[in-house]
C-alpha cells in the first residue's frame, strides 16, 4: 500500500509538478478534492517554511492524513529579495500570471543586476504530530521577455543561464530536474524514506 499524501494546494500545475516527482518514490499524491477536504489557507508566515507548515498542518488535520504542503516563490536582487513570499499576490489579486510577468519586467526596467532565485519549502505534517521539513532554492535571471509557455507563473521569466533557457522553455522533466521545487522535494524524498523506515 502506498503512502498517502494529500497536496495542500489548489494550483494544478503545482499538483502536476509535485504528483510526477513523488510518484516515483511510491507515494500517492492526492488533491484536497480527492480526499474531500476543502480548507483555505491564509498564508500569514513572514517565511516560506512558516506558510508552508501553516498549510501542512491545516489540511492535516482536517483530512486525518498525513499532509505536505509548499510554499515557494521568486526573489529578485534588485528588489531586495521580492517579491518573495507574496510572489503569487504580487500585483494585487486582479493580476494573471501573465500580468504579473510584465510588472516584475516593468519594475526591472534599467536595472543594473537581472540576479534572481527561487526558493521552495516542503513541509509534511503527520496526525501523529510529527514534522518533515526541507528547502530548495535554484539561482539564476530574470529575462527582457517572457520566453516558453511550459510550466506557470514566472517560469518564462526565470532564466537559467547555463541552459539559456527560461522555466518556460524546459520540459516538465528538465524542470524538476533543477527547479527549486525538484530540489525541495528531493531533500523532502531521501527524509521521508529515513522516516518511513524508522
Amino acid at each position: 500500500m502506498a503512502l498517502q499524501l494529500i497536496l495542500a494546494t489548489h494550483n494544478p500545475g503545482k499538483l502536476t509538478e509535485m504528483q510526477t516527482i513523488l510518484t516515483s518514490l511510491g507515494v500517492q499524491v492526492l488533491s484536497p478534492a480527492d480526499a474531500g477536504v476543502s480548507v483555505e489557507v491564509e498564508e500569514t508566515g513572514s517565511t516560506f517554511a512558516e506558510n508552508a507548515l501553516l498549510k501542512a498542518k491545516a489540511i492535516c488535520a482536517a483530512a486525518g492524513l498525513p499532509a505536505i504542503g509548499d510554499d515557494s516563490g521568486l526573489c529578485v536582487d534588485a528588489l531586495n529579495g521580492g517579491p518573495g513570499v507574496y510572489s503569487a499576490r504580487y500585483g494585487g489579486e486582479g493580476l494573471d500570471d501573465r500580468g504579473r510577468q510584465m510588472l516584475l519586467l516593468d519594475s526591472l526596467r534599467g536595472q543594473g543586476t537581472r540576479a534572481a532565485h527561487f526558493t521552495c519549502a516542503v513541509a509534511c505534517a503527520f496526525p501523529n504530530g510529527d514534522i518533515l521539513e526541507a528547502e530548495g532554492r535554484c539561482d539564476g535571471a530574470i529575462a527582457y521577455a517572457p520566453l516558453g509557455d511550459s510550466g506557470f507563473g514566472y517560469d518564462p521569466v526565470f532564466l537559467v543561464p547555463s541552459l539559456g533557457k527560461t522555466f518556460g522553455q524546459l520540459s516538465p522533466e528538465e524542470k524538476s530536474a533543477i527547479s527549486h521545487r525538484g530540489k525541495a522535494l528531493a531533500a523532502f524524498a531521501e527524509k521521508l524514506g529515513t522516516y518511513l523506515r524508522k
